[in-house]
């Protein structure tokens, strides 16, 4: 490759478009932006559901029925092996030793351990617990509360 063999891109080059230069440019009066109205002003922006002022659709439509996925507040699952990789040997489960491990955050605090994965270390956990994951801390030395 050599300096005298480059060439710009296609369109690399070409000028912008110049509205409202006169009648003469062919892009003259309205500039391009049709007749008069709200979209010909100056600075116009609007919301992607505008319909120029009219009761938006979602709003003439009626509301209708009950959905509970708004109050179902689901618990945050911690598995077995995380309390085994994240906590020493004789620790204490909470849900604020969870939030410093990194685990959930004290504005959440409904946490559930689940039984996935082994557990070696005798923890005492004061959260709650399924049943696997009872059986398992038990079987390692450790108490849940």
């Amino acid at each position: 490759m050599e300096l005298n063999s480059l060439t710009n891109t296609p369109g690399a080059r070409e000028r912008r478009k110049r509205v409202g230069r006169g009648c003469g440019s062919g892009m003259g009066k309205t500039s391009c932006k049709g007749q008069k109205g709200q979209q010909s002003r100056k600075g116009h922006k609007h919301k992607l559901v505008f319909e120029g002022g009219q009761m938006p659709l979602m709003r003439r439509l009626p509301k209708r029925g009950f959905n509970n996925a708004r109050f179902n507040d689901k618990a945050l699952g911690v598995n077995v092996s995380d309390l085994e990789k994240s906590f020493e040997a004789g620790a204490e489960v909470t849900v604020e030793t969870l939030a410093k491990a990194g685990f959930a955050d004290n504005k959440k605090p409904l946490i559930k351990v689940l039984g996935n994965g082994e557990l070696t270390k005798k923890l005492t956990v004061k959260v709650p617990c399924s049943a696997a994951a009872k059986e398992k801390i038990e079987k390692a030395g450790g108490t849940v509360a």
